[in-house]
């Protein structure tokens, strides 16, 4: 059974404009650990490439935290929710600390799909209820 259903999409100019700013700060606000070593090895190569993931990761929390309903309030933080990627590439949503736990315990389970385009980065996020047997 559906739960909830987020979609954002991010203006990459808006994260380009937040790290000048405020420089790495900003990422390491929005990002798990985990993310930032993706975050700061893509940044080295290609700072563009970094300025897309971190507009993929942040567009990816906010329509998550949508579809869970909690917007950006806890449980929901912004380092307790990881965006990871399998082997093949595939987007998944890896929780931590209290938001697990909390996540967990509605019986929920969520499925995440990004893309990146020229200017924006959007996303799409669907939460399910597990059935009970």
């Amino acid at each position: 059974m559906i739960h909830g259903v987020g979609t954002d999409v991010c203006d990459l100019r808006r994260i380009r404009v937040s790290l000048q700013r405020h420089g790495e700060r900003f990422a390491r606000k929005i990002l798990c650990d985990t993310e930032l070593a993706v975050w700061k090895s893509r940044s080295s190569r290609w700072p563009e490439r970094g300025v897309r993931y971190l507009a993929t990761r942040f567009s990816a929390k906010e329509a998550f935290s949508k579809a869970v309903g909690l917007g950006l309030r806890l449980p929901m933080t912004w380092r307790e929710c990881e965006i990871a990627n399998l082997p093949g590439g595939k987007p998944v949503i890896v929780l931590h600390g209290g938001l697990k736990q909390w996540f967990e315990a509605q019986g929920l389970t969520a499925h995440v799909s990004v893309t990146d385009e020229s200017d924006y980065a959007a996303t799409f996020v669907v939460v399910e209820k597990k059935a009970v047997p």
